[in-house]
């Protein structure tokens, strides 16, 4: 059986791998080559083309959460590729970590969703510079039990605020995802632009909804405990929440055709600015994760999608429908990508956050 490894299902090595000094090597790969990465993300099905070119794979080394990682890199600790979501690739240029990318030297760069070319900031900024190459994506999405919820009241975002769902309603201990509801719920889908009256607008609907909220979870295996157990019958959630739990016949389902779409992150690569390995590895590495032949994989046996939009185009029909992910065009329709935002505006959203979740 494949061990799906999500963000949340690692939170307790995380916390394990956070006492220590400085990351675990948890795999003795290549010397010359040090990836800076989510635990699972090992998995030698994602870079192929790298283990055939070399005779291994990299040595990775985890962290548990960006903001783990940011500090040990800014301490010293040393890797030559790390990864990233789209809302910290700003904080680590900014504060010299990452060096830009020669786009020259990823053969499928040309190849990557047109959607995440598009994100300001994210892959190439004003400048012409390039510092991320994105690899996975997924969705937060409204995510309801079918045997408790009328899927008639849910056609809006607005529903996580409805008085019916008082005590039923989980969003994630997350600021970027409970903005991204927030700024959808309030029709704003480049949350990059939003002005101080339309800041005000989504933390009143937060506290709208945190007036229904039952548990503001922290990791996929809570929320899907929670909603297991009918604590919990409308969640905004990750893909995989949804995913395991009609695994174990739960009776669940992801509405992602909202009146106001939902939201969509991506995760990649970047090249570190003090690595000490081979670059030219470094890009064997990414264009090995960026083959289209690792599109089906990630797709049918994680549950993401991929960059790749040759690859993700080449899957059948019937994977992409079950995955999620039949029409992979309508994604840049009717959805927040979760690009960087202003750090003023960031340091905004995690303070009133933090009063919204304490009632105030």
């Amino acid at each position: 059986m494949h061990k799906k490894t999500s963000r949340g299902m690692i939170s307790s090595f995380a916390i394990a791998l956070s006492l220590s000094v400085a990351p675990m090597a948890a795999t003795a790969g290549d010397s010359e080559l040090t990836v800076f990465d989510w635990a699972g993300y090992e998995d030698p099905a994602f870079h192929p083309a790298y283990v055939e070119k070399h005779g291994d794979s990299p040595t990775f080394a985890f962290f548990g959460d960006e903001e783990e990682a940011f500090q040990k890199l800014r301490t010293g600790f040393k890797a030559d590729v790390a990864h990233p979501c789209s809302q910290s690739v700003v904080k680590w240029r900014d504060a010299g970590l990452l060096k830009p990318l020669d786009t020259s030297r990823i053969s499928e760069w040309d190849n990557i969703l047109p959607g995440f070319h598009a994100m300001k900031d994210l892959m190439t900024t004003e400048d012409g510079k390039a510092w991320l190459v994105p690899f996975e994506w997924g969705n937060t999405a409204l995510t309801y039990r079918t045997d408790k919820v009328d899927e008639a009241d849910i056609t809006s975002l607005s529903a996580f605020a409805d008085p019916r769902f008082k005590d039923r309603v989980s969003i994630g201990d997350n600021v970027d995802d409970a903005y991204a509801l927030a700024s959808l719920a309030i029709g704003l889908t480049d949350w990059a632009r939003m002005s101080d009256a339309q800041f005000e607008e989504a933390s009143a609907f937060l506290r709208d909804v945190h007036k229904n909220v039952r548990l503001y979870w922290t990791d996929n295996t809570e929320l899907s405990q929670a909603m297991a157990g009918e604590e919990v019958h409308l969640a905004w959630a990750w893909n995989e929440t949804a995913t395991t739990l009609m695994a174990d016949d739960v009776p669940v389902a992801i509405k992602k055709d909202t009146d106001e779409g939902l939201s969509t992150w991506v995760c990649g690569y970047v090249l570190l600015e003090d690595g000490e390995g081979s670059e030219d590895k470094a890009y064997d590495y990414i264009n090995a994760t960026l083959d289209p032949a690792v599109s089906s994989y990630i797709v049918s046996e994680w549950g993401y999608g991929h960059s790749n939009a040759k690859g993700m185009g080449a899957i059948d029909a019937e994977t992409l429908e079950g995955a999620g992910y039949g029409d992979v065009a309508a994604f840049a329709d009717k959805t927040l990508f979760q690009s960087p935002v202003p750090v003023e505006l960031k340091q905004k959203m995690i303070a009133e956050f933090e009063k919204i979740k304490a009632g105030y």
